[in-house]
Order: structure tokens, then sequence, then C-alpha cells
């Protein structure tokens, strides 16, 4: 066992061996006030001060959710409660007063599903490979952290489509004031996640209570243009409110609703959200003009909100690949084509515009594309990649330093049809490539270089704000959108894919007709 004495109260936890070296590992340390009763869609509270231990050698229970329609094969459902889901993992090497770099893992999920305690984010392989302090971060999700009911609320409810994202705020806050008792230096925090996970830390960026709470960012394969105008947030409201049985008139009803009923509607708005897109559902975002997030986050970052924080971002090459070969075909389901094109449309492409966008990916083959190899790659434009370079470009003038990656190793999965699919970089980055979690989509022919390196170069970004790669310089992104192409021989690329980020370019500046 292992004490450790933040100001938030004393905790104990377990020590563990990972590649030779000790871990301390406390789980489930609870950072805010339960979110549930008179506090179910409120902003969070931060949690009280325990006088006596605390017992954090077990993992606590995740925010509630329903199964995963595509999870991994022998993924077994989480374990969730409304009450006791704000809670965070911690790993060091030392609990010391030693100033470590913190890296702060928010996980993704669509904004609807995942935890903190899934195998694959373990933090116990990159803190004792690393030296770092790792947390990992469970925050509200699907209704209960994103559903807009300042509309139908009023007062007191105008954050509620963002709540997810201030329970992280929270979290942060957290961190700053009890991380040192765990070998943290509350001054050199890394907050980094993936999809979901990332667009929250996106949208963080652009969002003004979290400044100053993070020194660095890393997103995988995320946004800063995840979100909602109030009118639709509201719209999604009142059909969610109808399909827990409620009207505008009832709404209220809705604070005191069984969170297995919330969750019931939850689970038919997603399957509508579904069936309305080729691309990725995500019914759940946070909304625009609020109190907390009054603009979009891009346009504050361009106007220099954070613009202090050191930024690493990327994407991995065949990001829709999941949306492409898991989603169920249908009668109905138009040629390839036509989908790609209503992917695109979603992105603000006119119709008109999206036999361009195929030129431009024969451009970058020098072939014809086949029906799903454009199917996916206008999903992983339109959804991560295009996103990102905007970002990226917004980011230019900012204070802290920018650099840019693209993920390149191919799954051996479903006999290679997923490629260098979304989520495949993380037990990279976790060196958890050979675990069992990761089998499914490395099959145990993961390359030990890319782990290392990966590993390393977040940890190296975490500490100084540069990643570093063995014997190759990770040049910062600049006018020349340099790039590094992580595969097992890394190599610096300047605009990779520049065909197709220019005819987004060319789209979006083209003026409306």
């Amino acid at each position: 066992m292992t004490d450790a004495k933040p100001p938030s109260g004393a905790v104990r936890g377990t020590t563990v061996s990972v590649e030779g070296t000790p871990v301390h590992r406390f789980l489930g340390i609870p950072y805010a006030e339960p979110p549930s009763g008179s506090r179910r869609f409120r902003p969070p509270a931060p949690a009280a001060r325990r006088q006596e231990v605390r017992d954090c050698t077990t993992q606590g229970p995740a925010a509630p959710q329903n199964p995963e329609s595509h999870a991994p094969p022998g993924t077994e459902p989480r374990t969730w409660s409304e009450h006791d889901c704000l809670n965070l993992n911690i790993w060091t090497p030392a609990v010391e007063d030693a100033a470590r770099p913190v890296m702060v893992w928010v996980h993704g999920g669509a904004y609807l599903s995942g935890s903190n305690s899934d195998a694959m984010y373990d933090g116990g392989g990159l803190a004792a490979a690393s030296g770092t302090v790792v947390v990992t971060v469970n925050y509200r999700l699907g209704a209960l952290g994103f559903l807009h009911l300042g509309d139908v609320l009023g007062s007191g409810y105008e954050d509620s489509s963002h709540l997810g994202l201030l329970d992280l705020v929270e979290a942060l806050r957290w961190i700053q004031g009890n991380i040192g008792a765990f070998g943290g230096d509350p001054g050199n925090v890394t907050l980094f996640g993936e999809s979901a996970g990332a667009a929250a830390v996106g949208t963080l960026l652009g969002m003004p209570s979290s400044s100053g709470l993070f020194r660095r960012a890393i997103m995988q394969s995320g946004t800063a243009e995840r979100y909602r105008s109030q009118l639709e947030s509201t719209r999604i409201c009142e059909e969610f409110l109808a399909l827990c049985g409620l009207d505008r008139a009832r709404a209220r009803e809705v604070l005191t609703l069984p969170v297995e009923r919330i969750l019931t509607a939850q689970e038919e708005l997603v399957r509508r959200a579904g069936e309305a897109t080729f691309a990725v559902p995500l019914p759940f975002q946070p909304t625009v003009g609020t109190p907390s997030l009054p603009l979009p986050p891009l346009d504050a970052v361009r106007g220099g909100l954070n613009t202090g924080v050191d930024l690493l971002l990327g994407t991995n090459l065949n990001e829709g690949s999941f949306a492409v070969e898991m989603r169920p075909g249908t009668a109905a389901d138009p040629d390839y084509p036509d989908r790609a094109a209503a992917v695109l449309s979603g992105a603000g492409v006119p119709r008109a515009a999206a036999s361009g966008y195929a030129e431009a990916l024969t451009r970058l083959l020098g072939r014809e594309p086949a029906g799903k190899e454009l199917l996916e790659a206008a999903i992983a434009d339109s959804v991560y990649r295009q996103p990102s370079n905007r970002l990226l470009d917004a980011r230019s003038g900012a204070a802290g330093r920018t650099f840019s990656y693209l993920f390149t190793w191919r799954s051996p999965a479903m006999g290679g049809k997923l490629g260098a699919c979304h989520a495949l970089e993380i037990p990279f980055v976790f060196r958890h490539a050979d675990s069992p979690q990761a089998a499914f989509l490395t099959r145990g022919k993961a390359p030990t270089s890319i782990s290392n390196a990966m590993s390393g170069a977040w940890a190296a970004f975490a500490q100084a704000g540069t990643p570093r790669m063995p014997g190759l310089e990770w040049p910062e992104y600049g006018p020349q959108r340099a790039t590094m192409i992580l595969d097992e021989t890394p190599r610096v690329d300047a605009d990779p894919r520049r065909e197709l980020r220019e005819f987004f370019d060319a789209v979006r500046l083209r003026p409306a007709s």
C-alpha cells in the first residue's frame, strides 16, 4: 500500500511493478461532488475535503452509458454510476515533491461512451517508461453531459450542453491543487485525448474557463469544430424529451427520470443519428453562444485564447474505415460516390462540388479510387483531417509551439481492410500494443519501435514542449506544414495529402452563390 496526502484528503493506493519499475497507483479519486440528484444537469461542484483516508485501490465507475454497438470482441459492458462517476486515476513513479510533468488523458467515445478505467488507458507503462505522472479522467457523457436544456428549463441550465467539458475543467482545477502530493508539477500539465477526448481538448482550447489550467495539449484525431448552434441544440433537446415521453410543458421531469430511461431514449436518438449519416453519428455536442462557450472554439483560438499552450495535433491515415466497414448496409443506400457526397455536404462541401473531391483524391493516389476508398477518405477528411488542418492554421502566430503528425501504420485486422484506422495509435502511446485489449487491431504484429518512439515523443513534449524522435528532428508545423509521418520508418513530410487540403480550402474560400 502507498499513501499520498493531497489537500483534498489523504488517499491510499497500491504499488505495482511495470517492466521492472515501481509505479504507485491511485484509482477512483473523486474530483467533484456527485452529479446526481439536485446536481443533475448542473455544473460540477468541487469535491469536499475528506477527513479519513480514502481507499483508492480499485477503479471508480464510469459515467452512465449504453454498451457500445461496435465494441472489440470480448469487451464487457462498463460498470457505471451517475452518483460516483466524476473520478480520476493517477499513476506516478514516486510520491514525493519531484515536480514531474503531468499528462492528463481524456478518453474518446463520441461523447457517448468510454471510461478512465478501460485497460487500454492504464497509465502504468507510460509513467514507468517516461517518468511522468499520468492521470485519466471520467466526465459526464450523452444527455447527462451534453443535452442543451437552457432554452427549455431556463436559469441554471444555460451550460448543460457542455457539462462534460466543465467536468474536465473541474478535474484540471483539482489537479492544480493536489497533484504536487503525487510528485507532479501543477505548472506543467499536458492535456491529451483521442477522438471525442481530443475534440474535448480542442474545445477547451477555445473555452475561457480553461485558461491557465494546462500548459500543453495533444489532440489525437480531434477537432475544435464539434459544436452546434443553440437553435439546433434545442431541436435535438426537444426530440430527446419526446423520446422520454415529455414535451416542453413537462421538461422539468427529466431532472428526476430514472437514469435507465434517459439511456433508453439516448440509444434511440443515437440510432436515428446513425441512420441519417454515412459517417460517425454525433448526436450530443456542446453549444456555442452559451456562458461557458460564447464563441466557436476555432474563432476563440484565432483570437488568441490559450495562445501560449503548446500543441501537438494529428490524425490517422484511415480515420473513416470503421464507419465504412462496420456500418450495416441497407437496400436504400445510394452508391459510394453519392454517400461520399452526403458526407462532404455535412462538412460544407456543396454536392455540385463533390466530384472535385474525387478528382483530387485521384490525383493524390495516381489512380481512380475504389468506392469504399472514396467514402473512407471523405469521412476522414470531413470529420477529422481537415478540421485538424484548420486548427493548425488557426494557430499561426500563436505564442506556443505547434507540431503535426500523420499515423500510417496499417492494422492487419480484417485482412487489412481497416488500414491505419481510428484509435489504432492509442496502444502505441500507452505502450500496450501487445496487450490482449489491443489484439483485435494489432494481431500481435505491432512494431515495438513505433510504441517506443510515440510514447517517448509524447512524454518529451509533455516535459519541454517539443516531441522528439530517435535520430530524427521533429520540426514545428510552420508555413511548410511540416508533419511527422509515424510508421515503422518515420519521416518528415511537408503538407501530406496536399491535394485534398487544397480542395477543401478552395471550396471554403469560394463565395456563396
